[in-house]
């Protein structure tokens, strides 16, 4: 009986289940861009000093960076904050890459936040909190969804546009872009398909809600007439009782 009881409260729809799914794919294919060191990389047979970087390293073969007034040669993969590449960070880092350190971070942690809260609306829990203002969960799910694809559609975008500049990497024409990058496009395109999908739930719980509220208005503007009706019925028995008495 107990059992039963607890699964009588209404389920999370299809379109909320789709939603969140789809969510948690981009997430997944945002964390590897994110992490992942292939943003871009040199062809294999133009033998580049320069192999491959992503948002936060750098890995290159015997480089020699020309400014550098020591004759030095740089291998390996670096953190892009360490004292390695201390001394042409300047270059390596220039403003546009850091909009796009900025804009994928913010998109990553606006998904886990939407992640978070379509589970809670998924596994309705906390249950009478969810049940209340689930229509205020999914919203705030479409808004940080459609926020994470808006921030990584300008990470591809500027990214895109200047990872072939000549005042960057050298030689950019032995570049090409890498699957980092692909999966960074393809959870811009996911968390847009998920947007569309919260978007269109969350108004149709708001209806509900709307429907639901004007139920109870009518149920409330009714209830002091019939209370009233009963009132003058239980009187009139009462007066009956009295007389025949």
């Amino acid at each position: 009986m107990t059992a039963d009881a607890n699964n009588e409260y209404p389920k999370a729809s299809n379109a909320t289940l789709i939603g969140a799914t789809i969510t948690y794919i981009a997430g997944l294919f945002l964390l590897l861009s994110f992490a992942g060191p292939y943003w871009i990389q040199s062809y294999p047979e133009m033998f580049s000093s320069f192999k491959h970087m992503g948002l936060w390293e750098y890995c290159f073969d015997r480089f020699r960076f020309p400014a550098y007034q020591y004759d030095k040669y740089f291998d390996g993969c670096h953190y892009i904050f360490g004292s390695v590449k201390m001394c042409f960070r300047e270059w390596l880092l220039p403003g546009w890459l850091m909009a796009v350190q900025s804009f994928v971070t913010l998109g990553l942690m606006f998904s886990f936040t939407s992640q978070a809260l379509l589970a809670c609306v998924i596994i309705r829990m906390p249950l009478r909190t969810v049940l209340r203002y689930e229509w205020i969960f999914v919203s705030a799910a479409f808004i940080l969804v459609a926020l994470s694809s808006l921030f990584l559609f300008l990470a591809v975008s500027i990214f895109g546009g200047n990872c072939y500049r000549r005042d960057w990497l050298l030689y950019p024409s032995f570049n090409v872009l890498s699957w980092s990058y692909a999966f960074a496009v393809i959870a811009f395109i996911l968390f847009g398909l998920a947007a569309i999908l919260l978007f269109l739930e969350s108004r149709k719980l708001y209806e509900l809600r709307l429907e639901a509220k004007n139920l109870v208005a009518q149920m409330q503007h009714s209830q002091p007439e019939h209370a009233l009706h009963q009132l003058r019925d239980q009187l009139h028995q009462q007066q009956l009782g009295y007389y025949r008495h």
